[in-house]
């Protein structure tokens, strides 16, 4: 039984390309840049719909416009608690499905 080779975090396993290049500078697999983007897409379009500009985001969850602005382009490898402020600014259900919002 062959063990797959590990790789650091940082690294994109051998068998898959990297994606992209964090805000972080954290090399990213095609996965987690996706997820990234997902999440991001998600953020932008919940603080649409709350009719919420960045600046009134980044002023109610104490994260920066410009940080946002990458979390929302799918670059901001963003923590959980930052998450959490996300979530409670835009007044969401941090941990809600599709029907939840």
């Amino acid at each position: 039984m062959a063990s797959k080779p590990v790789h650091f975090r940082d690294e994109a396993p051998p068998d898959e390309p990297a994606g992209t290049i964090s805000a972080g500078g954290t090399v990213l697999s095609l996965y987690e840049s996706e997820f990234l983007a997902q999440l991001g897409e998600r953020v932008r379009t919940l603080r649409s719909l709350r009719d919420m500009s960045r600046r009134e985001l980044a002023r109610q969850s104490g994260i920066s416009e410009r940080y946002i602005a990458q979390i929302e382009a799918g670059r901001g490898n963003v923590s959980i608690v930052l998450l959490l402020r996300l979530a409670q600014a835009i007044r969401c259900e941090p941990f809600a499905g599709k029907e939840g919002q």
